[in-house]
């Protein structure tokens, strides 16, 4: 992502030189086939080291302790960078703006009564034709169906709840209007994606049936469909064909479509 044409040599040594000076480590990816391929990440040291970058400001750090740690995160960590990968690698080939800097992994948000909703990652992207730039951005969910149909379905409970949630400011009386919690971040409410992976086709198309059934049939989730777009795809198509191309199923129904049309 930030040297596509870089090799693997190159960035072997940039990232064995951290490793000596202690700033990043790695973990062995599982499967015996991929033995010599390693996930890196940034030790506590790298942690500290990283935190007040400019571009880095604002994101929450979860430092890796361990090896351990890091080995428990592998999977789904790299299926989310995946689905990055798959957005910059168009964003590249089409002329448009997203790079390493404009997807932010475990964003939290309130949803009030203590509930927080975290999106496996926030995305920011520019579309540029012509004279003309449009900004959609998107919560990210990534589902390797680890968790059943219907529980990957509430997620969209959760968001209807963050779209619907109005911040009561300290100091104000009740009475007084609120403006709605995530206005806080966002000029427009981002648009949800679902990316799905780790079954056969068949079962896929399932979950993203059960997507869809939520969407039909729960109150706040309909509403909020009203008002945002929803839409799921497999991490595969995005990776065979690009996020831009119709692979992306809308949750209200209708044909496959690119996620800027949902």
């Amino acid at each position: 992502m930030l040297r596509p044409n870089g090799t693997r040599q190159l960035i072997s040594r940039a990232l064995n030189k951290l490793r000596s000076d202690g700033f990043v480590d790695h973990t062995v990816l599982p499967g015996s086939d991929r033995s010599r391929t390693h996930a890196w990440y940034l030790t506590p040291h790298g942690a500290r080291l990283t935190r007040d970058l400019p571009l880095l400001r604002g994101r929450p750090p979860y430092p890796i302790t361990s090896t351990t740690a890091a080995s428990l995160k592998t999977a789904h960590t790299l299926t989310v960078v995946r689905a990055h990968l798959a957005f910059a690698a168009d964003a590249r080939r089409l002329g448009h703006e997203h790079g390493p800097w404009d997807w932010t992994p475990e964003v939290s948000h309130s949803i009030g009564e203590g509930e927080r909703v975290v999106a496996d990652a926030v995305m920011h992207y520019t579309v540029i034709k012509g004279e003309q730039r449009r900004k959609p951005r998107a919560f990210v969910e990534v589902d390797r169906a680890t968790m059943s149909g219907e529980r990957l379905a509430v997620k969209l409970i959760e968001y209807a709840r963050l779209h619907h949630y109005e911040a009561q400011p300290v100091g104000r009386r009740r009475h007084a209007a609120a403006e709605p919690g995530w206005m806080r971040w966002y000029p427009v409410f981002p648009r949800l994606l679902f990316v799905l992976t780790g079954a056969s086709p068949t079962r896929l198309k399932g979950r993203i049936s059960d997507l869809q059934a939520m969407t039909a049939q729960h109150p706040l989730v309909t509403a909020l469909a009203h008002e945002v777009p929803l839409g799921a795809a497999v991490l595969e198509d995005l990776e065979q064909h690009g996020p831009a191309q119709n692979v992306w199923t809308p949750l209200t129904g209708d044909t496959p479509r690119p996620w800027v049309d949902l």
